[in-house]
């Protein structure tokens, strides 16, 4: 998939922000295929731990994953805009939106510190979503080993992927859960599905294609090696999984009849996610006026959710989910890989 980069399962474990943990990584890496740790919402101190962690369960390779997305635009008349918005739902749950809000962790293209701790501990992998890094920051990165991914949608990404120095590239189509991995949230998304999306880059790309979006099993990930794909990443597959940090109602909401629905939604976070419908969801359909900048519309979402679980309201979580929902399993993430494998060789 990657040079001096061999699995024995051609899988990834998607790096999910709030779900994926140290334990899910390495249950996967230990299984033959790849995982993942998710540290774009973490300050370098709690990164540091957590791929301490991860060193500590596993002596296999693994991937790290950073938010590169452009600093947010701030317009603080718009933003208490929002907030007013939302005020009824925070009031239903006896509490009051924030007065200010914040962006609640940096992009790494400015973000200094978390370059220098990956320069040191040089994980095998360094993904990125949102965007790309610096030029410099490419540089340090290689140098210190580590190989290189970057999320796109389409080919124009693709193609600025690989001119930036990505050594393999993850297709990610609309099914997908979770974050939309569009490097300009405002601009024209085609939709791309991972079935086309995945083909047109094996077909013009020179380095390595990852399908993403919707690939639940061994089925899903041989359809992706057939067309032209080195891997398959998933995420949605593994929220189940014993090691994940998904609550209790995010797992009840993916194992129930629930899972059949998805929405994308901009409410939530700011930016074009991929969800389980839900309370949240159907309040975005209601509301006016444009979203404040990604991830300073998550700092309202945070509180929203946290003033409706301290009431026993599970319903505004950010439960993201794909659209390959339905086929979610419950078992550890080591079985899950195996079972994959299983799948592909029947």
């Amino acid at each position: 998939m990657l040079d001096g980069l061999t699995l024995d399962v051609p899988l990834l474990q998607a790096p999910m922000a709030g779900v994926s943990t140290p334990a899910m990584a390495a249950a996967v890496c230990t299984a033959g295929g790849l995982g993942a740790i998710a540290l774009g919402a973490s300050r370098p101190d709690a990164a540091a731990a957590m791929i301490a962690e991860t060193r500590a369960r596993t002596d296999r390779p693994f991937a790290v994953n950073l938010f590169v997305h452009a600093p947010p635009r701030r317009d603080p008349v718009g933003e208490a805009a929002w907030c007013d918005a939302l005020r009824p739902a925070f009031a239903e749950h006896g509490a009051r939106p924030p007065a200010t809000l914040h962006a609640i962790y940096p992009s790494f293209l400015d973000d200094d510190a978390m370059l220098a701790l990956l320069v040191e501990a040089r994980p095998a992998v360094v993904g990125f979503h949102f965007g790309l890094p610096r030029p410099a920051q490419v540089v340090a990165l290689k140098a210190a080993g580590c190989r290189l991914l970057a999320s796109v949608t389409s080919l124009v990404e693709a193609r600025a992927a690989e001119r930036a120095g990505m050594d393999a590239i993850v297709a990610q189509g609309h099914e997908a859960g979770g974050h939309r991995g569009l490097f300009n949230p405002d601009a024209l998304d085609d939709r791309l599905g991972t079935l086309a999306l995945t083909r047109l880059l094996a077909e013009r790309m020179a380095v390595p294609v990852i399908a993403a979006g919707g690939i639940m099993d061994g089925a899903g990930v041989s359809a992706a090696l057939a067309l032209g794909a080195a891997a398959a990443q998933l995420g949605t597959a593994f929220i189940a999984c014993p090691e994940s940090a998904a609550d209790a109602a995010y797992r009840a909401a993916l194992l129930g009849p629930g899972a059949a629905h998805t929405v994308m939604t901009r409410a939530i976070s700011g930016r074009p996610a991929r969800c389980l419908a839900n309370r949240f969801t159907a309040l975005a359909e209601t509301l006016a006026g444009p979203v404040p900048d990604y991830p300073v519309a998550y700092d309202a979402g945070k509180a929203l959710n946290a003033a409706a679980k301290a009431r026993g309201e599970a319903g505004y979580g950010a439960q993201w989910a794909g659209q390959g929902a339905p086929l979610a399993r419950a078992m550890p993430a080591a079985a899950l890989v195996a079972t994959i494998a299983g799948e592909m060789r029947r």
